[in-house]
């Protein structure tokens, strides 16, 4: 199919073959480059009617298929224009809110309006199998060690923390989060709890268009600019989103006891204080994207992204006594300033060529992305029971992470709804962390630097066949080999191994009867570990918890299984979910007194690949609509966790074990004039740790919205836990050689009031986009650190191709995303 005046392809057109009394016998939908194939016509004559919004029917009649088969070449098929003012229409039907795919679960959040003036935290927390603590740290069926691309591309915004990089992207410009529970061999072997996909939404249709809008409440604001425009081969995409966070007031207790492994000297230390926040994100991108010719293409984008965060700790008391022992308690008090202050850019280049075959396609992609990171800290102890110990003391880290990629992928079929994917990709990632103490701290620390040079080379090849009575088949194997090399800068080192690791992955879908759908997946995954787990710079904002790094960090080892099954009972769509996972080589905290008489009672934290964690559990989903005002969706994930760290020596070795239950509700109600009502709530029960546990909390919120100016603007009123003013997590530490129960109180009740509105006409044109994939390195499990902005917006538009006669027929959908 092919547009009249321009003779460029239609993509995506319906097409319907008539019998001689005009009844259906076949049909379909042409694919992007308007081909099309409809096997298993009967011989006969027949009419072939071609449909595409904004153009004219076109209807070829006579079209005879011959008793002995064959192919029957339509010749071209071009569509002529046709614009006409449409009457008002009523859509009554539902869109979705969750979808159930062979590897993956989408939540489609463009449906949801209960995240509009928030961020990403806010639309993940509704997701199903995600798990957003308070602090907006993101685990996936109790895993942290998930990997969070943005259109399917990484960005250093994520390399330190998740938590921040999610606070950079609008609410409102997320299309869908994709979690990917069990990726492809083509995907990178990184990531151990799976991988976490956020769509943003794009111009993915001819014209132009131009958005604004903006919320602004108690405790954030945000402005959004975001616009596109195309016309004939060329398109454009910009963006700007900006966000600050104020007025959150909170508070700090911690209650430790601390025993010296080499004297036996214990150590009561209390302390309080009271805390505050500000937060201010920057997010500006541009995109563009060419039409070669009919079969090449390019596509590119650049982002930059900014962020500024600083949080005080007022008047923070410490109070350090010896137990069974003479003498005063030690005090101080003093203000602790903390800076976190980042600036990414990410710049990507894509080609893709498309042959004449249906789905065979060849493309290459490269991407940069760095982010200059600085962090520091300052302490201002004005009184103290030593007045030795009065002044100020601190910490300027600044840091750089660095990513280059390359990455070509073929695609081919090979027959019959069958699917071959092969691929090869380098990565060549330089991170780096220049640090300087000052005050009280230049005594026992020393200012140094620190490189770390990593490269990955990889290939893969996956392959998808559609078996008969409705099975779908994915199996993949991904091979990784990882050279690495490290400068320390002044002071000894370690030698670090390179290695390799060969990582299966099998999918398997079945369509049952009335459209139910039984998967089943196995894969083994790794987790390298991040800068945060190896800079060695210590980290000593608070002084009685100290942190630093473990530069001779190993990757951890994964494997995953799962079931799923997903059903239809009358108007309720029904899944679930069970799953088990092991992993051995496992990143974690190792938490030793310090024993340094300037900080009494003070502790070391650092990191050891000595875990072994096992967890089992499964979810529930269920959306059930009511007549056509009424929607309800709700879901439970719940897993049994055991942890452990296989270390030898008693007083360091630790186990635990327990079951963590989370649950979401959303619901809807359409009123009249235009006005819409929308409730959500989230409950994480008690989290399950190493050497204890936190406590359960649960968010949740209120809004109403009304649509004006033909749905071109809306104006929205929100409230969010305006029965809870202030909500306490407690974290509970026990071990030989410490204990320690920690508040952390945080205001949470808000109000806020958001709005939007678009200019612009628009007429359809779909477009699909590949992109580079980084799934790596484990991430900060207490959410510190940040990185800068966002990805820029997916830039690849579909080849364009001339018709062709029809063919037998082309494989099938599956395959065709990782």
């Amino acid at each position: 199919m092919t547009d009249a005046a321009t003779g460029q392809p239609i993509g995506y057109a319906s097409v319907a073959v008539l019998d001689a009394a005009g009844a259906p016998v076949s049909g379909g939908v042409g694919g992007r480059d308007g081909q099309f194939a409809l096997p298993g016509v009967p011989p006969g004559t027949y009419t072939v009617r071609v449909s595409f919004l904004g153009y004219q029917d076109l209807v070829r009649p006579g079209v005879v298929v011959p008793a002995g088969g064959g192919p029957v070449a339509l010749g071209a098929l071009p569509l002529v224009a046709a614009a006409q003012k449409l009457g008002e229409v009523t859509v009554t039907a539902r869109q979705v809110l969750v979808e159930e795919r062979v590897d993956r679960t989408v939540y489609h959040a463009e449906n949801d309006p209960t995240t509009r003036g928030g961020d990403a935290t806010d639309v993940l927390r509704r997701v199903p199998l995600l798990s957003v603590d308070l602090d907006g740290n993101v685990s996936l069926r109790g895993s942290q060690n998930i990997k969070v691309l943005i259109n399917n591309k990484p960005s250093t915004i994520m390399a330190n923390s998740v938590a921040d990089g999610l606070r950079q992207l609008p609410a409102d410009q997320i299309k869908a989060v994709e979690v990917i529970t069990s990726p492809s061999a083509k995907y990178d072997a990184e990531g151990t709890g799976g991988i976490i996909n956020i769509v943003t939404k794009t111009n993915t249709l001819r014209g132009g268009q131009l958005a604004l809008d903006g919320s602004g409440g108690t405790r954030s604001g945000t402005l959004n600019l975001n616009g596109g425009y195309r016309t004939g081969r060329m398109g454009f995409a910009l963006g700007g989103f900006g966000r600050a966070g104020y007025n959150t007031p909170g508070s700090f207790t911690n209650d430790q006891l601390t025993t010296n492994p080499a004297t036996g000297q214990q150590t009561r230390t209390t302390q309080a204080a009271a805390t505050r926040q500000n937060q201010l994100f920057g997010r500006y991108t541009l995109g563009w994207d060419y039409d070669l010719d009919a079969r090449n293409s390019l596509a590119a984008s650049v982002t930059y992204g900014t962020r500024n965060a600083t949080s005080y700790q007022d008047a923070l008391a410490t109070t350090a006594a010896a137990v069974a022992a003479p003498g005063a308690p030690a005090t101080s008090v003093r203000n602790v300033q903390t800076t976190d202050d980042s600036g990414t850019v990410d710049a990507s280049l894509s080609y893709t060529h498309a042959y004449a075959t249906p789905q065979r396609e060849l493309s290459a992609l490269a991407l940069l992305s760095r982010n200059n990171r600085t962090y520091a800290f300052n302490n201002d102890t004005f009184a103290a029971s030593d007045a030795t110990q009065t002044g100020t003391a601190g910490n300027d880290n600044r840091s750089s992470n660095q990513e280059l990629t390359a990455q070509v992928d073929y695609q081919t079929p090979t027959g019959t709804n069958q699917l071959l994917e092969v691929g090869a990709k380098e990565i060549r990632r330089t991170v780096r962390s220049d640090y300087r103490y000052y005050g009280q701290l230049t005594n026992s620390q020393a200012d140094n630097s620190f490189q770390y040079d990593q490269n990955v080379a990889a290939g893969y090849v996956a392959y998808t066949v559609g078996l008969p009575q409705g099975f779908t088949l994915k199996p993949g194997l991904r091979y990784e080999y990882t050279a690495i090399a490290a400068d320390y800068g002044q002071g000894p080192g370690g030698e670090i191994s390179d290695y390799g690791v060969l990582v299966p992955s099998v999918n398997v879908l079945r369509k049952l009867g009335n459209g139910n759908v039984l998967k089943l997946a196995y894969n083994r995954r790794l987790q390298r570990p991040s800068l945060q787990f190896l800079n060695p710079n210590v980290q000593a904002a608070n002084p009685l918890v100290q942190t630093q790094g473990n530069p001779l960090l190993g990757p951890e080892r994964t494997n995953n299984y799962e079931l799923g099954y997903s059903t239809l009972l009358k108007e309720t769509n029904l899944s679930f979910t069970t799953f088990a996972r092991n992993t051995t080589g496992s990143i974690q905290s190792v938490r030793t007194p310090l024993g340094d008489a300037s900080y009494p009672g003070a502790v070391r934290v650092t990191y050891a690949n000595v875990g072994w964690e096992d967890a089992y559990g499964g979810s529930a989903f269920a959306n059930l609509d009511v007549g056509t005002k009424l929607s309800l969706n709700g879901g439970v994930d719940a897993y049994y966790a055991v942890l452990r760290n296989n270390v030898p020596d008693p007083r360091y070795a630790a186990r635990n074990a327990g079951l963590v239950v989370s649950g979401r509700l959303y619901g809807s109600y359409a009123l009249p004039r235009h006005w819409g009502l929308q409730v959500f709530g989230f409950y994480r029960g008690q989290q399950v740790q190493l050497q204890g546990y936190q406590s359960n909390f649960a968010v949740y919120s209120m809004s109403v919205k009304h649509d004006f100016a033909a749905k071109k603007g809306s104006l929205g009123f929100g409230a969010e836990n305006f029965f809870s003013p202030r909500n306490t997590v407690r974290t509970e530490i026990s071990g030989p050689l410490l204990t320690q129960s920690s508040r952390n109180v945080q205001h949470l009740t808000s109000f806020k009031v958001y709005f939007s509105y678009r200019i612009g006409q628009l007429t359809a044109e779909p477009r699909a986009h590949k992109s580079v994939q980084n799934n790596d390195l484990k991430l900060d499990e207490n959410g510190g650190g940040s990185q800068g902005s966002g990805a820029a917006p997916a830039a690849t538009r579909p080849r364009a191709r001339g018709p062709v006669p029809a063919a037998p027929a082309a494989p099938g959908a599956p395959g065709k995303r990782p």
